[in-house]
């Protein structure tokens, strides 16, 4: 049984769950070009892009951005499930709290992600991501339409009652783990498109150390439930890297 789900009440409305800024604010942050982003003409490639020697480094991995966080220490502890509490109740809560912060973060930003300018869900260079449709075709699509297809498939599977049991007596699924697993697999490469893409409207709202605070606890707790494979953090290896480093995940 799950007893978990008296926090579903409180929804959000997928991909655009964060509070939308003033109009001139918009206008303010869309004449400032990205200088840290250099896309090249093909993406997809399987192998990791070299770096030339004057390709410019992403702002998120430059200092002090880097090392901004409102968290001091580790999240080794935090990530741990308290005693006589269900691993799969541990996972729900934590899946739906990471979806909705990840979501409002998104929301904050969504206004400069646009089809026009995001017009393939992407990672820095060489990185592309395909959505797989209900015909098990692998489609290029948007950035922003890529996410909300994301978060509305994420919403509406913890709104569903076999997925996510809320009822007296009604056991998560057998393949719980795996979904979990898909959706922390989709919410990196989310993570990873807005750190690449959008960092510098992050800076300019401030939101850099909530940001990295998030991600870090997110990678320590797909690291400790084994939610996330290499191939899915390598697009931001070297700021987990970075937060390895400087003590933030070990």
């Amino acid at each position: 049984m799950s007893g978990f789900f008296s926090i579903r009440q409180a929804e959000h409305k997928p991909g655009r769950g964060g509070a939308r800024l003033p109009r001139a604010l918009v206008l303010l942050l869309h004449e400032y070009p990205n200088p840290s982003i250099q896309l090249s003409s093909k993406f997809g490639s399987k192998t990791k892009p070299k770096r030339s020697s004057s390709a410019v480094r992403p702002l998120f991995l430059c200092q002090p951005y880097c090392n901004n966080s409102i968290v001091k220490g580790n999240f080794k502890t935090i990530v741990q499930p308290p005693k006589y509490v269900d691993a799969n109740e541990w996972l729900a809560i934590n899946v739906f709290d990471f979806y909705n912060y990840i979501n409002m973060f998104y929301g904050s930003i969504s206004d400069f992600c646009t089809a026009r300018d995001c017009q393939s869900m992407t990672a820095g260079s060489g990185c592309e991501y395909l959505w797989v449709d209900q015909q098990k075709k692998s489609i290029k699509v948007p950035a922003p339409q890529y996410i909300d297809f994301v978060m509305s498939w994420i919403q509406s599977s913890i709104n569903d009652e076999n997925v996510f049991p809320t009822k007296e007596g009604r056991d998560f699924p057998p393949n719980f783990q795996h979904t979990v697993r898909a959706m922390f697999k989709q919410l990196i490469r989310v993570f990873a498109h807005v750190y690449h893409h959008h960092y510098d409207k992050m800076l300019c709202l401030c939101q850099e150390g909530h940001l990295n605070s998030l991600f870090a606890h997110f990678i320590s707790f797909g690291r400790e439930f084994e939610l996330l494979d290499k191939k899915d953090i390598q697009p931001l290896q070297e700021l987990v890297d970075v937060m390895e480093s400087n003590g933030i995940l070990c």
